[in-house]
């Protein structure tokens, strides 16, 4: 490493991005891979119906997690990197810790999925890449990921300026899907679609089973709060976020309601991924398959760049924090947190690996990407509960503070039943991952020669230790596959 990376970001000229910019951000965060997957994943699970209710719950619950978002950014202005800072805020450094943690490997799994996406996609005219798992399709998705690494390197300024041109470019083929859909829908089809059928289970199972996309969907929702460092004004934070929530839902919800009018349930829930492309080859011929397969490699390199950003982000702020080992906390000239990125490279390599060992690579790291970040959603949203049960005489009029409460509880809830939704394969899996970072803290702890565990953190390191004991055993044994 030269010394031009070593270099504090104190040295770095300030960078502050406007509204437009962190909106941008936000809508780049969340406009990714996922969208172009939903009308397959919805159709596994549910028809017409179980969608409504789902988006309704997740579009109700999400808002909320965006409105405690809005309000952590006002009446906490002083806590950085939104999910992590809030976690440690509300319960300590430890739990703290694994909230850093648990959202940057999340962002590490979620830009796997990403390459997998791009590879299958492109699989579709050539055979070799299959999914978008086999050994030439994880060779280019390696080269590929280090192509970004050295890009991102070169500054948040000049990255940021190419994700507002990206996140405008990846929605035209997105609301033109949208469009071209609902010029052929046929109404007999939507209608045929309504109900699950026979074998899907009750609404509320059918509406269970597509938590977990709709979660990998609205990740990025915080994208605004995470640099909240480099807003030019704070109230800034709130307002992107929100903004850029209410936009990507309507979007999102759409493109799965549209997509019931033009093939049976059973043939879209049969479709390769992207399964959007074959939605539209459906309606419109051939042509629409390769419309939406360009938009999607557009669609997915923008934010793969925005989670990329964000990923080393909470690495610095944690180990600025003392609460990551100290050589996470250097940045260059350019105030990129050089050895954070490339923590985070690292990992996506290794998982991008790792999938090719996978029955359905896709899929499983999609779920795994929105079941770790359940805990620091989870957290965040506690911690807006805990500071509106136990309000500063600063923060805000009564009226105020029921109403925030209410929202912060109702985002509590609404994480919580996602871990329930989750179910118990995915909360082991997350603590196989979840358990061995504890190896950083206890780093970071050295470093300051500072004692290993509290009583309490100790209860924490146990139950992580003998979740992640589970998680391998059931791997193990066959009970759970990848």
């Amino acid at each position: 490493m030269t010394a031009t990376d070593e270099a504090a970001t104190g040295s770095a000229k300030a960078i502050r991005l406007s509204l437009p910019t962190l909106t941008a951000m936000v809508v780049g965060s969340m406009v990714g891979a996922g969208v172009f997957s939903l009308p397959r994943r919805f159709a596994e699970e549910t028809g017409i119906a179980g969608a409504l209710i789902a988006w309704g719950i997740a579009g109700t619950g999400m808002l909320m997690l965006a409105l405690v978002f809005q309000l952590l950014a006002v009446r906490r202005p002083r806590l950085d990197a939104g999910v992590y800072a809030y976690a440690k805020a509300g319960f300590g450094e430890y739990l703290g810790f694994f909230s850093a943690f648990g959202y940057w490997a999340s962002t590490c799994l979620g830009n796997v999925t990403y390459w997998v996406l791009i590879m299958s996609t492109i699989g579709a005219i050539a055979p070799a890449l299959g999914d978008g798992n086999t050994l030439l399709a994880v060779a280019l998705s390696s080269v590929g990921l280090w192509a970004f690494y050295f890009l991102i390197r070169r500054g948040v300024r000049s990255a940021t300026a190419i994700n507002r041109v990206v996140t405008v470019a990846k929605l035209v083929p997105i609301l033109v899907f949208i469009v071209l859909a609902l010029a052929y829908l046929d109404p007999q089809v939507f209608a045929d679609n309504v109900t699950g059928g026979p074998g899907y289970g009750s609404l509320f199972e059918q509406a269970r089973g597509t938590m977990l996309v709709t979660v990998f969907v609205f990740l990025g929702v915080e994208g605004a709060s995470v640099y909240s460092r480099h807003a030019r004004r704070r109230e800034d934070v709130g307002r992107a976020t929100v903004l850029g929530f209410l936009s990507v839902f309507a979007v999102f919800a759409s493109v799965t309601i549209v997509s019931y009018g033009i093939l049976p349930q059973a043939q879209i829930a049969e479709l390769r991924q992207p399964s959007m492309a074959g939605v539209l080859e459906a309606a419109v011929g051939t042509w629409g398959e390769v419309f939406v397969s360009v938009g999607l490699i557009i669609s997915v390199l923008g934010a793969y760049l925005a989670w990329t950003l964000m990923a080393a982000e909470v690495l610095l702020v944690a180990a600025k924090d003392r609460d990551m080992p100290r050589f996470l906390a250097r940045s260059n000239r350019a105030d990129v947190p050089v050895p954070a990125l490339l923590m985070t490279t690292v990992l996506s390599q290794v998982v991008l690996v790792i999938t090719l060992f996978s029955d359905d690579a896709f899929n499983f790291v999609l779920d795994m990407t929105s079941a770790l970040s359940l805990v620091p959603y989870l957290l965040a949203a506690a911690y807006a509960a805990k500071i509106m049960l136990r309000p500063e005489p600063s923060d805000a009029p009564a009226r105020a503070i029921s109403a925030d409460l209410v929202v912060s509880l109702l985002a509590t809830a609404y994480t919580a039943f996602l871990l329930y939704a989750a179910g118990l394969k995915f909360l082991l899996l997350s603590f196989v991952v979840y358990a061995p970072a504890t190896v950083l803290f206890v780093m970071a702890r050295r470093e300051q020669h500072r004692r290993l565990f509290s009583g309490r953190e100790k209860v924490i390191l146990a139950l992580s230790v003998a979740g992640a004991a589970a998680g391998v055993a059931a791997l193990a044994s066959g009970g759970i596959h990848i």
